[in-house]
């Protein structure tokens, strides 16, 4: 059974981490992240996804 404090250390590191995800909407795509950051609309899915990359490289 693992112990409280590897939980406490998982839980930490799963809420500091960025998960991104992108979000169609009509003609128009842009990244979201988990802690509430928004990119800018793209019609480029590519672009959208490099906005999500450099978001998640960003501390």
């Amino acid at each position: 059974m693992a112990d409280q404090e590897d939980l406490v250390t998982d839980l930490t590191s799963d809420l500091a981490s960025h998960r991104t995800s992108t979000v169609e909407k009509g003609r128009f795509i842009s990244a979201h992240c988990t802690c509430g950051w928004r990119g800018p609309a793209r019609r480029a899915r590519s672009k959208a996804r490099t906005d999500a990359a450099e978001h998640e490289e960003t501390p």
